[in-house]
Order: C-alpha cells, then sequence, then structure tokens
C-alpha cells in the first residue's frame, strides 16, 4: 500500500499528504443531487470526479465508506430561504406528489450512473429519511446559543457564531463584506440578519411536505441534512467532504458553521471541489436553461448535439481534465475525447494479440511509478491518461517490431492497463453498446418522422397512437415547434 496520497485541502489553500488517516475507515461525504429534474451534464462531473477518488482510494487499501446524500426536501429556489421547494414546484407542475417527483429522478440518476460505470455508494442517505436528527442538531444549535426561533421557524446566528469562530473560511467570504452586500429581501424581516440562514421553517398552508416538531409543522432548511447525516454515518470528525465548487458558498460554508457550533469542533479534515462544466464560459444548470440531459448526450437528441456521445465517451471527457478545473462543452471536445478513447481500447486491444519476445526495450516498472505518482498528486487523471497514451506508443511499437517486450514484462504492461484503465478510471469497452446506441437514435428519428408525417395529413389517431405506445416503452415525447425531442423515462 502506497501512503503518499496528496490531497487538495481547500482551508489551507495548499497540498498535504492525506495521513494519517481518521480510522477505523476512510469516511468520504458527497453532496448529492437536488432530485427535481433529470440528470444534465454537469451532475456526471461530481458522480465521476468521486468514483475516482472512491476507485483510488480502495484499490490503494483502505477500507472505504463512501455516503453520498440525496436532497429531497428543503432546497428552496434561492439561497435566501425564499421561494418554493424546488421538488414541490415540480410536483405542482407535473401534478405528481413530491416523493414520486424523486423516484423518478433517481430511477433516472441511478440509470445514467450505472451507464457511466459509478459504483455505488456504501450509503446513500435521503434528507426527508433524517428528519429526527436534523430536529436534534437543531436543538443542540440552539442549547449552545448559535440559534434563535421566530414564529416557527429556526435560524442560524451568523453573526453571534463569527464573533467565536471564523464564518467564511472555506469560501474566503468576508463577514463584514457580506453585510455591505446584503439588501433585505421580502418576507425576511423575522430573521436577526439577512445573511442567517434557515434551520427550521415554518410551513404555510399550501406546503405539501412536512413534519412535526417543537417548533412547528414544517421542514428542515437545505444546509442541516449534510451536517446531520455526515455524524450520524461518520461520526464527528471525519476524513473527505466533496461536492460541486458551486456548494463551496453558501451550502459547505453553512455546513462548517452548524457543525461547529453543535460540536465545538469541525467535522471536515478536507474539503473537494470538483469544478464546473461550462457552456460558451458559463456555467451549465438547469436555471441558466443551458443544460443538456445525460439521455440526451447519449441519444444525440438535443439541438445543440452534433451525434450521441456514449457514456464512456463522457466518462473519459471529464477524466482527461483535472477535476478542479473548468471543462467547456463542446461538440468538437467530446469527438476528440470519442477519438482518444477509441485510441486507448485500439492499444489495449493490440496488446491483447502481442506475443513475448527474449528481451525488454522498455521500463514497465518506471512507467507504472508514473501512473500512481500522477494520481497521489492531487489525483491528476489527465497525467494519467498521458502516461497510459505512451504504454499505448510502446505497444504499438512491439506490434511494429521496432521494440520487444518480453514475458514477465509484457504481462505487467497488461495488468498496468487492466488496474488504471478498468479499475481506477473505470472504463469499459462500449463498442457494442455504443452501435446499440447509434441504432436506438436513428429509430427514433425514423417513428418521429412517420409520427410527424401523420400530423400533416391531420391523421391525429396514428399520430397519438405513436405518442401512447413509446410510452408504454418507456419513451416521452416533447413536441417542439421545429418537430420533437425524446427522452426515456420511467
Amino acid at each position: 500500500m502506497q501512503n503518499n496520497l496528496v490531497i487538495y485541502n481547500s482551508l489551507s489553500r495548499q497540498k498535504e499528504l492525506f495521513e494519517p488517516l481518521h480510522p477505523p475507515f476512510v469516511g468520504l461525504y458527497v453532496c448529492g443531487p437536488t432530485v427535481y429534474s433529470n440528470p444534465h451534464l454537469g451532475h456526471a462531473r461530481p458522480a465521476i470526479t468521486f468514483d475516482l477518488l472512491f476507485r483510488y482510494l480502495t484499490h490503494q487499501g483502505y477500507k472505504v465508506r463512501y455516503v453520498r446524500n440525496i436532497t429531497d426536501v428543503g432546497h428552496l429556489e434561492n439561497d435566501a430561504d425564499e421561494g418554493e421547494d424546488k421538488i414541490e414546484k415540480t410536483a405542482r407542475l407535473e401534478h405528481l406528489e413530491p416523493m414520486e417527483v424523486v423516484q423518478n429522478y433517481l430511477n433516472t440518476y441511478h440509470r445514467n450512473l450505472d451507464q457511466l460505470n459509478t459504483l455505488k455508494p456504501s450509503i446513500e442517505p435521503r434528507a426527508s429519511g433524517h428528519i429526527i436528527e436534523q430536529q436534534e442538531f437543531i436543538k443542540h444549535l440552539i442549547d449552545n446559543g448559535f440559534a434563535y426561533e421566530v414564529n416557527g421557524s429556526v435560524y442560524f446566528d451568523v453573526l453571534k457564531y463569527n464573533r467565536k469562530y471564523n464564518y467564511g473560511k472555506l469560501s474566503g467570504r468576508v463577514l463584514e463584506e457580506l453585510q455591505a452586500n446584503t439588501r433585505i429581501l421580502e418576507g425576511q424581516d423575522e430573521k436577526h440578519n439577512p445573511f442567517d440562514f434557515a434551520l427550521w421553517k415554518k410551513a404555510t398552508p399550501e406546503h405539501l411536505m412536512r413534519w412535526p416538531s417543537q417548533w412547528s409543522e414544517g421542514y428542515p432548511g437545505w444546509h442541516l441534512e449534510c451536517s446531520a447525516m455526515s455524524v450520524k454515518y461518520l461520526g464527528e470528525i471525519f476524513d473527505i467532504h466533496g461536492g460541486g465548487m458551486d456548494l463551496q458558498f453558501p451550502h459547505h460554508e453553512c455546513e462548517i458553521a452548524q457543525s461547529t457550533a453543535a460540536l465545538g469542533k469541525e467535522s471536515v479534515r478536507y474539503w473537494m471541489h470538483n469544478n464546473m462544466i461550462t457552456i460558451n464560459g458559463q456555467k451549465m444548470a438547469r436555471s441558466l436553461g443551458n443544460f443538456i440531459t445525460l439521455d440526451q448526450l447519449f441519444s444525440g437528441n438535443h439541438p445543440m448535439l452534433e451525434q450521441p456521445y456514449s457514456p464512456m465517451t463522457i466518462r473519459f471527457f471529464i477524466l482527461q481534465a483535472h477535476y478542479r478545473s473548468t471543462v467547456d462543452f463542446s461538440n468538437e471536445a467530446l469527438q476528440a475525447a470519442e477519438k482518444g478513447l477509441q485510441r486507448l481500447f485500439k492499444g489495449i486491444e493490440t496488446l491483447s494479440k502481442i506475443k513475448p519476445a527474449d528481451q525488454s526495450t522498455f521500463n514497465i516498472s518506471d512507467l507504472r511509478k508514473r501512473c500512481y505518482e500522477s494520481l497521489d498528486d492531487d489525483l491528476n487523471s489527465p497525467v494519467l491518461l498521458s502516461h497510459l497514451f505512451e504504454g499505448v506508443k510502446y505497444i504499438n511499437s512491439v506490434n511494429d517490431g521496432t521494440a520487444k517486450l518480453n514475458g514477465p514484462d509484457l504481462e505487467s504492461l497488461k495488468q498496468l492497463f487492466s488496474t488504471f484503465v478498468f479499475d481506477i478510471l473505470g472504463l469499459k469497452d462500449e463498442t457494442e453498446g455504443m452501435r446499440d446506441e447509434k441504432l436506438t437514435g436513428e429509430l427514433m428519428k425514423i417513428i418521429i418522422g412517420l409520427r410527424q408525417d401523420a400530423k400533416n395529413k391531420k391523421d391525429f389517431g396514428t399520430s397519438d397512437k405513436i405518442r401512447e405506445e413509446l410510452k408504454k416503452a418507456g419513451v416521452v415525447l416533447k413536441d417542439k415547434k421545429d418537430g420533437a425531442e425524446w427522452e426515456v423515462g420511467f
């Protein structure tokens, strides 16, 4: 086992040795999605980033407890504790029960993550399943003097916390600047300060998701769930907390404040944040309307896509950039990733056919050492891939007869590619699957075309029948001005 993994610590802004680990396991907590609409490309990045970390720590012999939460209550439309719950809003628009929205999303989310070949977490707790734990956490905060109740709602007192601790240490936000730049929003006058955040909200009469408490019938604030669930499953101090860069403030900053105020100490030893996927330099987000769902990427069924892209192409596309750097979406970039992935698997296929020679002209041990060093240095997957492509050059040279590998080195190189490509990077050969995805896309174009012909002829019976039969098969059609889009939905 190697013990020199280096991990980025956002609190100190420097690299530190990831030692010693908190016994008896590596505690890894990652903020999962708010489950109110179909997963998009932006959701794939944290899933793949922390899957890589999970795989590598496990490969290095560590026992890892990987907890990834599901936010299914309490995330309002803005971070100022105002607006409708995102899940409830979707439920009202689609005439569904809130938990029906959650389940529909989770079915798609888990299917997409399986397609991306991410390993399942050890525990995947839901916020709605831990209301009691969140209420107990609030009681600790009130008892310690860092929370207050007003009209049935409970808020965290940021100013009081900052007098004893340092609010803003993760994100670098200075409270005085927040005070100067924060405007008083309508409906927030019950807070002592506008930047105080909700721990418990009293439910309005029309609010669907609500639970009894000693303060009111209501629901927990968004930030509270992670503090309560991480402590429950990983203990009061655990190793790594991860999530997207957009969660650093206010979500993770508030989480640090909650946990420190309740426990008298910080819970997290290392913070890791993956950066964003952007389109034309702008963050990909549903709120901005510039998102592409994973199902659309896999089918090619989106105006911005020139073709379908396989799940492994998406995984390779994300892994070829360092997790702390932004990744800008474009068809050119995805097509380049597709070609790179094909070249990597062509090299592995060629490797399987090579016959051993009586001597070697390459140092496989040195290549392996450099592969490990790249991941030990802050999970540098793009450098790892560059070393693997160097290995592909070795393979092609041996296949061309300009270089040699003896039996032990040949087996060592095969093991190296198996370990790093399949086990750690989580890539897999999906040639047959790619053919199936392409065929599916072409068939759907034909079916949509036939339905459009029926509509043009005012044969609405046939048009409606095609839509209903596709729905029974799990395919949802959405009519647009210039045609129709489709996605898999259950």
